[in-house]
């Protein structure tokens, strides 16, 4: 059973490396700020939501706590944004992307993974019977919109969106295409990945996905 404790959720963060790197009194305040996030937002801490609460309740507090030991709002934002994206490493993608396998298996890991992936408070549609050289389904409804957005707080859910795009972006082969999110303002999150058989810069444009 995943233990919803701050100590236990910033170390499965994105925000594992830099968090010791933070003096011990702004770690003690996120930890102190996080705790009452949990409780704040009990309903969502399930454990298909473990990873994803990580991230949200992290950040929130990151960005929040950093400006209370005299950093401005951008200031605030440019790190917890830039901490975040520097985690990710979308090599593995990357290579598994140059697979011709890669669709088909995207079509049945991805359902798969956001199943158990996915607490209280996510919606999805999925489209199993599309073409074979593509891959689409939408987010009806996030978590990180709903945290979020009632916190007057969606531009951290915009950061977390440009993950996919470090993610997804520029996989060899294939274009990821999404036009509108949650955290955006958008009704849904659409995303779709469309397999190609020449690479980037020839003969095909990949499309500048938000």
């Amino acid at each position: 059973m995943k233990q919803y404790t701050p100590e236990k959720l910033v170390a499965v963060s994105r925000y594992q490396n830099y968090f010791p790197t933070l003096p011990v009194i702004i770690q003690h305040d996120v930890y102190a700020r996080m705790s009452v996030l949990i409780t704040e937002e009990k309903q969502f801490c399930d454990q298909g939501n473990y990873k994803h609460m990580a991230q949200i309740l992290t950040s929130i507090a990151l960005y929040e706590v950093l400006q209370n030991h005299g950093k401005n709002e951008a200031e605030a934002y440019r790190i917890v944004s830039e901490e975040m994206w520097k985690f990710l490493d979308p090599s593995g993608m990357q290579k598994l992307a140059k697979k011709r396998f890669f669709l088909p298996l995207m079509k049945k890991i991805v359902p798969f993974g956001f199943k158990k992936g996915s607490g209280t408070g996510w919606r999805y549609t999925w489209h199993p019977d599309g073409p074979k050289d593509e891959f689409r389904f939408e987010c009806n409804e996030c978590i990180y919109a709903k945290i979020l957005g009632k916190r007057d707080l969606l531009k951290l859910g915009t950061m977390c969106c440009h993950a996919d795009i470090i993610n997804y972006g520029s996989l060899p082969y294939t274009d990821f295409i999404r036009t509108e999110t949650l955290c955006h303002g958008g009704k849904q999150c659409d995303f779709r990945f469309v397999r190609h058989n020449t690479d980037a810069g020839d003969g095909w444009q990949r499309s500048k996905s938000i």
